[in-house]
């Protein structure tokens, strides 16, 4: 019973069935939008462009993982200090570029389809994660790592077990924030050919469709508040793990 009262589970279930039930949306759409022929948007299944939309959102959000807690974990290191401001620089200058220039630019080098948006969600997503990790791991008291040391944990063992595992909630917070951006920002993958729940958006923009664009900027928000309630959760789980 207590599952029930999930506020979580409701969520998803009205998420799922929200794509199940589009498609017969018909006569409600033509109801509210009277002057257009086809307000209900048709030209791909509401789950495949979801699952399509996830496929960008979730490899560029696993390379900006891989690529922001590892630069942020070497700029903390002894070695690795002097280079910090200079990364952070470099992250930052990635997240100004406008998504649709980085797409511009991508799509000569690597074709039409998926792979230029993942690179255009890549460097808007990387630096909440980076920013996350600097902050998590600078907020490890300096006494649990002397406590490792004294213990006689390797450097390697620190990292994983002391800095780390301290600094997770924190890591988390900041790839929340970059998932939650990264799936509004998909949606501009559709002007490259990548399938997303931004194709009903931009065919309703450019055929004066809004029936069209509230479809999709609907699904997309509901995504994204379902992946953050997801995030939620999860930090919850990591901050009790730690007590």
């Amino acid at each position: 019973m207590r599952r029930l009262r999930d506020p979580l589970l409701w969520l998803v279930l009205f998420y799922g069935a929200l794509l199940t039930l589009m498609p017969y949306s018909g006569p409600l759409f033509h109801r509210w939008f009277p002057e257009l022929a086809r307000p209900l948007y048709q030209q791909e299944s509401f789950w495949q462009l979801t699952l399509a939309h996830l496929f960008l959102v979730i490899t560029a959000s696993l390379l900006a993982i891989v690529i922001g807690i590892g630069s942020g974990v070497l700029v903390t290191r002894r070695a690795g200090r002097a280079f910090r401001p200079l990364m952070e620089t470099i992250v930052a200058a990635g997240q100004t570029i406008p998504p649709v220039a980085v797409l511009a630019i991508a799509v000569p080098v690597m074709g039409f389809g998926a792979w230029p948006a993942v690179v255009a969600l890549l460097l808007y997503g990387l630096l909440p994660i980076l920013q996350g990790t600097l902050a998590g791991i600078d907020s490890v008291p300096a006494s649990s790592r002397e406590i490792a040391i004294g213990v006689g944990m390797s450097s390697w063992q620190r990292l994983w077990q002391i800095e780390l595992a301290l600094a997770a909630p924190v890591i988390i917070a900041g790839i929340r924030t970059s998932v939650i951006i990264n799936i509004g920002t998909a949606a501009i993958a559709s002007t490259v050919g990548a399938k997303s729940l931004g194709s009903p958006v931009i065919i309703g923009l450019s055929g004066f469709n809004t029936a069209y664009v509230i479809q999709g900027a609907l699904l997309v928000a509901l995504l994204a508040i379902v992946s953050d309630r997801l995030f939620e959760r999860l930090q919850r789980w990591l901050s009790v793990s730690e007590r």
